[in-house]
This record gives C-alpha cells, sequence and structure tokens, in this order.
C-alpha cells in the first residue's frame, strides 16, 4: 500500500506514520519500499538489496559490530555482497590500517568514506543484490588473496550447509574461500528458514560463524559467535 493512502485509512500526521513504519519495519512486521509498504509474505521471488536491508536490522548490526572487532590490524579483508557483509563492511571502511577487496556495489558507493585501501573487483551486476559477478569478477579474484574473507548466505540448513539464491554468485563466493586464510560465515537467524536454492559451502568450509542467536546445531572445528 502507498504511504499516502494510509494516511487517508488511518487518519494520521505524515511525521506519525513514519515513526510507526520504522518501528514496524525494524521489527520485520512489514517491509519499507519507497513509497510505500507491505507484508513480508507478499512478497513473490527474491527480494531486492534494500528490502533485505531493511529486515533483521538489529541482529545484522550487531553482527557486524562483533565481526568487526575480531579483524586483526593491517589485514587485507574480502567482503562479500549482501547485506550483514555491508553492515561490516561500514565499519572497517574507517580502519586506515586494512586493505579491502569487494564486489559489493553498495558498499562501493560509499567509496568517499573510505579511509581503508579500496580493491574493487570488476564484473557484470547482479540487480537484486548489487553483486558484481561473472568471468571479470573471477579472472580479478585469481590474481588476489586474503588474510580474511567474510562471507553472506541466502540460506543455511544443517545437513546441506551454507547456499545463495544464484549461481553467478556462488562462483565468486567459492573464490572467497579458496582466496582467504580466515572463513567467516555472516548470517542472522532469520537464514534458517529460507530455502537454499544453491549450496555454495560445506560447514566445515567456514573457520567461524557469527550470529545473533544460537543456532539449532554443533559443528565440530567450526567457532560460532552469537551474544
Amino acid at each position: 500500500m502507498e504511504v499516502h493512502a494510509l494516511m487517508d485509512i488511518l487518519g494520521v500526521s505524515a511525521a506519525t506514520l513514519r515513526r510507526d513504519l520504522t518501528y514496524l519495519g525494524r521489527t520485520d512486521r512489514v517491509v519499507r519500499v519507497h513509497g510505500g509498504v507491505f507484508h513480508p509474505s507478499a512478497m513473490t521471488g527474491e527480494p531486492s538489496f534494500w528490502q533485505k536491508a531493511a529486515m533483521s536490522v538489529k541482529p545484522k548490526r550487531v553482527i557486524a559490530e562483533s565481526v568487526a572487532a575480531s579483524i586483526d590490524q593491517r589485514s587485507t579483508v574480502f567482503i562479500d555482497s549482501g547485506t550483514t557483509c555491508l553492515e561490516a563492511g561500514r565499519l572497517l571502511r574507517g580502519r586506515t590500517d586494512l586493505t579491502i577487496i569487494t564486489n559489493s556495489l553498495p558498499l562501493i558507493a560509499s567509496h568517499e568514506q573510505f579511509r581503508a585501501r579500496l580493491i574493487v573487483l570488476g564484473g557484470e551486476m547482479r540487480n537484486v543484490s548489487g553483486a558484481l559477478v561473472g568471468d571479470l569478477a573471477l579472472s580479478a579474484l585469481n590474481r588476489l588473496r586474503a588474510d580474511v574473507a567474510l562471507i553472506g548466505a541466502s540460506g543455511l540448513h544443517a545437513e546441506d550447509g551454507v547456499g545463495t539464491t544464484e549461481l553467478l554468485e556462488t562462483a565468486v563466493k567459492r573464490e572467497w574461500l579458496a582466496r582467504s586464510r580466515r572463513k567467516v560465515l555472516l548470517a542472522d537467524a532469520s537464514k534458517w528458514s529460507q530455502t537454499n536454492l544453491v549450496s555454495f559451502a560445506r560447514w566445515d568450509e567456514f573457520d567461524e560463524f557469527y550470529t545473533d542467536k544460537k543456532p539449532p546445531f554443533r559443528r565440530s572445528g567450526l567457532k560460532i559467535h552469537h551474544p
């Protein structure tokens, strides 16, 4: 429903409606889009990047703060596309001792705020996630290595592992894993309810998992961080 229609139906001011919709968005009861709002159950297909960014905002920031504090000085860091990785990138971009490599256009868009050294992959843009993917991105990755890779996911499964919704993104994520010393998964608890279209990694391919709640499983060798 459009915002102006909600104002008419509810008989409230723009300021009151904006405040209420902000609260409903933060608690995942609605998804806010430009000029309107809709119920999460009304979504068909994969939501856009900014629709995802409006969901589970607080858990994503908790995860980002925790993992950002763990990054050693003078590290080279791969930062994957995705909204939780974006939150981590926003915290790390101000550190002058870091080198950040990313394929995330939303993170690259804030390049003027970077104090870290920034290396950008080329590639074809995937509209729904703002990720740069394809042969150009993979070709660039073939010449790069990192101390840490921060990798996002669209779905988590106790047996099938870690998944995404797009085969093109899978190839880039696999390269992140192959070319980093410390492999870190970032995903909030809502991902447990998401179906994996494409599983791109087993649990034992990650060293650490940063999340906002204790997951319903244990994996030997995987260090899990949660509040």
